[in-house]
């Protein structure tokens, strides 16, 4: 009986700390990358592989832009950006788009996006930027781990909110995110019909996803290191898509307190844990890492989330 009591207490402590992130760290959330001024972006024609010189011209385009980008924040004397910018602007990064205004924004490939039978999206979570390395190398880790015929996108598409602000407690930048991301997917399905498509969501990202969930023409959705979703049940995402969750067991963000409540700030944390049994998820072993180790070369979680976007099952271990 004891432990009742202990448990109710927990519950409000960890609550009392979700509303005091929300009070206390407000202004967080616009600690990220300073407003360096970019150019707007060209429009971009629709997204075609038929011809092999298409894909080719775009990431020459994009580099164009990108570079347009370093001499703005070159001038404007943010030399980290400017640096963070030159290193993008290599032939080594293919970016099947950029924009960089307002932190930036890009989608970036790895593998033979024209060629592949299996593509994956990967949706980061919070604090991931143009020049987060992590992001990048999980992505290139997991095409390595797919193989040849797979490519995947490493798709910046969204203002991330900072680790420890309001934002990562709110859905406010999901809800900004999701048209973004169906628009993105919806265009790749069209332009790559013959190709299984999965969307990869990571922590904050989870969000992301659960957000678009029912316009994502996919295979799978997998949500890994995530905090919750905003819905109580993998079927209220409705999405014909398969869903899969996983978590480290050294993951911190077991530690967040699976639960939805109203403020005076707007509703406050994701709901049911997604590794949970009634969420209803298909649940993949992710390891013993913690939350930026999923995609780590050679480990259990890259192995399994390769074999769930090749349409396979993962392993038991």
């Amino acid at each position: 009986m004891a432990s009742r009591p202990r448990s109710r207490r927990l519950r409000r402590t960890l609550l009392a700390a979700l509303v005091a992130a929300s009070v206390a760290v407000p202004t967080a959330g616009a600690a990220g990358p300073a407003a360096v001024p970019a150019p707007v972006p060209a429009p971009s024609a629709p997204l075609s592989l038929a011809a092999p010189g298409e894909l080719a011209a775009r990431y020459a385009a994009n580099r164009s832009a990108v570079r347009a980008a370093e001499a703005m924040a070159e001038a404007h004397g943010d030399h980290g950006r400017a640096a963070t910018l030159r290193a993008m602007a290599g032939e080594d990064h293919r970016l099947l788009s950029f924009d960089g205004r307002d932190g930036g924004r890009s989608v970036e490939v790895f593998g033979d996006l024209a060629g592949a039978t299996r593509t994956a999206v990967l949706v980061p979570g919070s604090d991931t930027r143009l020049d987060s390395h992590r992001f990048r190398s999980g992505a290139a880790a997991l095409q390595r781990e797919l193989g040849r015929g797979t490519a995947v996108l490493a798709w910046l598409g969204y203002r991330t909110p900072a680790t420890l602000s309001a934002a990562a407690t709110t859905p406010g930048r999901a809800e900004e995110a999701a048209p973004l991301l169906a628009s993105f997917v919806r265009e790749l399905a069209a332009a790559a019909p013959r190709a299984r498509l999965t969307v990869l969501c990571h922590s904050y990202g989870s969000v992301v996803c659960a957000e678009a969930a029912d316009r994502l023409p996919v295979a799978a959705l997998v949500l890994y290191g995530s905090p919750g979703t905003g819905a109580e049940r993998a079927a209220d995402l409705d999405t014909t898509a398969t869903v899969w969750a996983g978590r480290g067991t050294d993951d911190w963000i077991a530690h967040v307190p699976h639960v939805r409540v109203s403020s005076a700030f707007g509703e406050l944390g994701f709901g049911t844990d997604p590794v949970a049994p009634e969420f209803g998820a298909r649940v993949f072993d992710a390891g013993t890492g913690g939350h930026s180790d999923y995609l780590r070369p050679g480990s259990v979680p890259l192995r399994n989330m390769a074999r769930i976007v090749a349409g396979r099952d993962p392993a038991d271990a």
